[in-house]
């Protein structure tokens, strides 16, 4: 299913980054909802939280993540989508419990996968309750596809436990992660070929594969999701100095493609989200 426009998401944190390595990493509330703000005027939609702790690690609390939703609607329009994944070394119950924030929205990975040196675990179980849960609190998920094999656990997620709430099935490839599917485009034809009838879909490129991925995915007729969670290096040899400048990046090949960002609107009524002020 291919929209008129684009749908932008934004990661801009992640888990696995140390601030003293990316100085430019948002990790305070401040430098988030600071980020949120320029973002939003850049292009996205979507903001995809990940959030840390006093010394700047992450953090699955849940007092937190209610002031960080709370934060983020009383200073943007965007749609908040609050990581079910977390670290990789946070327990299913805590991952659970993201749901308690009351977000617009969140991931659900549909996969065990091998993340670099680590492994994401997504086992079956925990799918079907994550996604029940989302169904029963009134929080759309975003189906996240590490890999071809995951397309196929989402089939049989859907066969199961019927559509989504909202109604609309949207999906993130997430591609380039060693361990994961390739970010190319061939590989992104296979996915998308692959996906439920009348899905949408986003795109993300990790590392060297952003470009390429946003590119490909444009052609496609697919969504982007950028930010620093998934690259910090902007053009050979430059930082990303902040995570607005890969969105307007995206923006501009939006337009170049005939197909501009969505606003945070146009966003909720694609995927099913109550108007903003509506929880």
């Amino acid at each position: 299913m291919a929209s008129t426009g684009t749908l932008i998401t934004v990661a801009p944190t992640g888990a696995e980054l140390e601030k003293s390595a990316v100085p430019a990493l948002p990790v305070t509330l401040e430098e988030l909802v600071t980020t949120a703000k320029e973002c939003q005027q850049a292009g996205a939609a979507v903001i995809h939280v990940h959030i840390r702790d006093a010394e700047a690690k992450p953090t699955l609390d849940l007092g937190t993540l209610k002031e960080t939703v709370r934060a983020l609607r009383e200073c943007t329009g965007l749609i908040v989508q609050l990581s079910t994944g977390g670290a990789v070394t946070d327990s299913y119950e805590r991952r659970l419990a993201v749901l308690d924030a009351a977000p617009d929205g969140c991931s659900l990975t549909c996969g065990t996968v091998n993340f670099g040196d680590d492994v994401f675990m997504n086992p079956w179980p925990f799918m079907c309750e994550l996604y029940v849960r989302t169904q029963q609190l009134g929080v759309v998920p975003e189906f996240e596809l590490f890999d071809l094999g995951q397309v196929a656990a989402l089939h049989r997620l859907l066969d199961k436990y019927g559509p989504p709430f909202g109604g609309h099935v949207h999906c993130d490839l997430v591609m380039g992660v060693p361990g994961g599917m390739a970010g190319d485009a061939a590989t992104l034809v296979a996915a998308v070929a692959a996906l439920p009838a009348g899905a949408t879909w986003s795109a993300t490129g990790v590392g060297r594969t952003a470009v390429p991925v946003m590119f490909a995915a444009l052609a496609a007729g697919g969504n982007l999701r950028v930010g620093m969670e998934d690259t910090v290096t902007f053009a050979r040899g430059r930082p990303v100095a902040a995570n607005a400048e890969l969105v307007e990046r995206a923006a501009t090949l939006a337009d170049l493609a005939q197909r501009p960002a969505l606003t945070p609107d146009q966003a909720r009524e694609l995927l099913g989200i109550a108007p903003a002020g509506a929880r």
